[in-house]
């Protein structure tokens, strides 16, 4: 996982006190990052003349190395300090001091007519909305129309949730260093942020390793040795047995999406379990897959009591209320993969509580795909679980409470364990906004559940499977395609492997 971690400005702050305390002068970080920025700054323009908009702490620090090292390759450079320079302390003021040109004023700074502005005014740890002549100063660049080039973070964006801080720059590229941040990640910051680089700037793995950072970018770094793998030996019954819960006649096609997902990721086999007046119309449109009658909490019990259906996917299409909670309680006892979607989750609004009871009723290993709408609706009034705020502190708040992972579905799908781990998608594409979507989704985990994946590996993998089996249809998509793409991601995923 060594290069997935995501690390909280805390983390950051301690990552560089941790090198500093070994022996790693703090200039020579704040150099070395100076210079990531500088060879950004050319390449995104070999010519000048660049504004570069310094702050009064060490992001600014970071602005002066830069404008040093673009002013000595010969490009034309304009300094801009927000503040007093003589306020400036520490490696700061020593950055500042190699810097031997003119410096003005940043309240007064125009963009227009620049290149490049590099903002370096604040970085991911600042704890206010910007106001006043910083803030008058962003909306001059963002309106300026001139590419901006930001150190760290966008100043005003909020490295941790990727919510701007009021007043914030909207850049073109952004150079972080050591390891992207969260909020680099979560919208609206991913798009605040434009394409961001990462730089090493000499802080040892060791440091990153003791640091132990439990929010991961997500991608087959993160899960892919767990990612089933098939031998000679392997044969239909050694790769698992999904079952999933059909709804009521006329509203079967969900829990077929899923079905069918679950067999195209890799499931030996996939049963569907139906109401008997539901039977025709599911037999008519299934082959592979094969179908069972079921028609109560009762009939599952004993449908389960063969141990080779390891997973199950309940919520599609199934129907909320009463009967549905039913469902659920049985599943959970069943000691079995576990995916609740849906109507599976929409069931319990109010009822939270009896979901948690539900699913530490059994060794279930569990995984709840809500989007925000269902993810509202189930929380509302759990006090553990806040209605606002980060999408990653959520979910990880919701996986604590239920016990279970938790994929909060959305353009920054966050992924989260009840340990605390926890992955930010970052490949989703908007051609997957079309119904049946989520269905597929959930049968892709199930699948996974199948195939002995553990819940937080299936799920993180199932949501960059799909998201790529998106990407690699494109325009047109609709919910069926996706399990049809799924040849081909899956071929390219395990060359990447290296498992073909």
């Amino acid at each position: 996982m060594a290069g997935t971690e995501l690390l909280t400005t805390d983390e950051m702050r301690r990552a560089d006190a941790a090198a500093i305390a070994a022996g790693m002068p703090g200039l020579d970080l704040m150099r070395r990052a100076g210079a990531a920025v500088a060879a950004r700054a050319r390449a995104m323009t070999g010519r000048g003349p660049i504004l570069v908009l310094c702050g009064p702490g060490n992001n600014g620090g970071d602005g002066f190395v830069a404008a040093r090292l673009l002013a000595e390759a010969g490009i034309a450079v304009e300094v801009a300090l927000l503040g007093d320079r003589a306020a400036l302390r520490g490696d700061a003021a020593a950055a500042a001091a190699e810097w031997t040109g003119p410096v003005s004023e940043a309240a007064g700074a125009e963009p227009a007519g620049f290149s490049l502005v590099i903002d370096a005014l604040f970085g991911a740890g600042l704890s206010r909305p910007l106001d006043g002549a910083a803030a008058a100063l962003v909306a001059r660049v963002d309106g300026s129309g001139v590419p901006v080039l930001a150190v760290d973070v966008p100043s005003g964006l909020d490295g941790d949730t990727g919510a701007p801080r009021g007043p914030v720059v909207n850049a073109t590229a952004t150079v972080t260093f050591v390891r992207k941040k969260p909020g680099h990640l979560l919208l609206p910051g991913r798009r605040l942020c434009g394409s961001v680089t990462v730089a090493e700037i000499g802080i040892p793995a060791a440091v990153l390793a003791e640091i132990g950072a439990e929010a991961h970018a997500n991608g087959p770094d993160l899960w892919g040795a767990a990612f089933p793998r098939l031998t000679e030996e392997s044969h239909k019954y050694t790769r698992g047995h999904a079952v999933v819960l059909s709804g009521p006649a006329h509203r079967t096609g969900a829990a077929r999406l899923a079905a069918r997902g679950a067999l195209r990721i890799g499931a030996g086999l996939v049963t569907l379990l139906s109401p008997t007046p539901a039977l025709p119309e599911n037999a008519a449109q299934l082959t592979a897959i094969m179908l069972r009658p079921c028609d109560s909490a009762d009939d599952l019990d004993d449908t389960l009591t063969d141990e080779r259906l390891n997973a199950i996917v309940a919520g599609p299409g199934l129907g909320s209320g009463a009967p549905t909670r039913d469902l659920v309680r049985v599943a959970t006892e069943a000691g079995r993969g576990l995916v609740l979607d849906a109507d599976a989750l929409t069931s319990f609004a109010g009822k939270a509580d009896d979901l948690v009871e539900m699913i530490a009723s059994g060794d279930t290993r569990a995984v709840a795909t809500p989007h925000d709408g269902e993810f509202a609706r189930l929380f509302k009034g759990v006090t553990a679980v806040p209605a606002e705020g980060s999408r990653l502190d959520r979910a990880r708040a919701a996986a604590a409470f239920l016990d279970a992972v938790v994929v909060l579905k959305g353009a920054d799908t966050v992924i989260a364990a009840p340990d605390g781990r926890a992955a930010i998608n970052t490949n989703g594409t908007p051609w997957l906004g079309t119904a049946g979507s989520g269905d597929v989704l959930c049968g892709f985990i199930g699948g996974l559940l199948a195939q002995g994946m553990p819940p937080f590996e299936a799920a993180a993998a199932a949501v960059w499977l799909h998201a790529e089996a998106g990407r690699r249809h494109g325009p047109g998509l609709i919910s069926e395609d996706l399990p049809e793409q799924m040849p081909a991601v899956l071929g390219a995923l395990l060359e990447r492997l290296g498992a073909v």
